[in-house]
């Protein structure tokens, strides 16, 4: 088991280190799952996975409790997930995942950004080729025992690839990635052995990152960071290196 590779993260989820947006996107998850599952998280293991990562981001309880409430009540928002492809300056790839109650605003909030940012928005299908989408669950280190023992034993789970990563402020994590459909049966396996991660998403990872220049970065990292500031986009998937 050797450091797992990732794309730079410089703008990936750079607006969540702000708390407000940080719980939006998260409250939005959890409306999501709770709509497609129910209210009970021991039934529902997307609204586990929601609330792992409500706790992440240090979400009061009182807060996912409120969200799970109007999400079971009758006037509560029907969030639609879009993913926009498009591409960035210099021809980097760009998966735009948004959650959203109006997608004729979305899709033009996002092809503005994008064209004011020197990219295009694209067809569907045009970029979504050059990514994986995979579950990837992130593990403090500290509560592993073995992890070589655990690599095997998650082997027969549906566990692809584990590796050692650095979270958003440097801290040692271990990554473990699946492929999406195994994703309920990896965090069922790491439940019953009481591991429980400090997220548990999905990611679509890029299968030829692309290098450039340092200005030339700067550049698609500046679009990135803009079309995080969306209230409607949840996550920006890219291929720069």
């Amino acid at each position: 088991m050797g450091r797992i590779f990732e794309v730079r993260k410089h703008a990936m989820f750079a607006r969540w280190n702000r708390m407000a947006k940080q719980f939006t996107r998260v409250a939005k998850d959890i409306n999501i799952a709770v709509k497609a599952g129910g209210g009970d998280p021991a039934a529902n293991p997307a609204l586990r996975r929601a609330l792992q990562n409500a706790r992440a981001v240090n979400m009061p309880k009182d807060k996912t409790d409120a969200a799970i409430k109007r999400a079971l009540g009758k006037d509560s928002a029907n969030y639609q997930e879009i993913i926009y492809e498009g591409y960035a300056p210099h021809g980097v790839a760009l998966l735009v995942e948004t959650a959203t109650d109006n997608p004729t605003r979305t899709v033009g909030s996002v092809r503005n950004i994008i064209a004011k940012n020197g990219g295009n928005l694209a067809t569907t299908g045009s970029v979504s080729f050059l990514f994986k989408k995979m579950g990837v669950f992130r593990l403090d280190p500290s509560t592993v025992k073995d992890q070589d023992e655990l690599e095997l034993d998650l082997i027969d789970h549906g566990l692809e690839e584990m590796g050692e990563s650095t979270g958003e402020k440097g801290e040692p994590q271990l990554v473990i990635r699946c492929n999406f459909p195994d994703f309920g049966r990896l965090q069922e396996a790491l439940e019953k052995r009481g591991l429980a991660p400090l997220s548990a998403e999905h990611e679509y990872i890029c299968n030829l990152p692309a290098e450039l220049p340092e200005d030339q970065a700067t550049e698609v990292l500046g679009l990135i960071d803009k079309l995080e500031q969306d209230d409607d986009v949840q996550k920006v998937f890219h291929t720069l290196a």
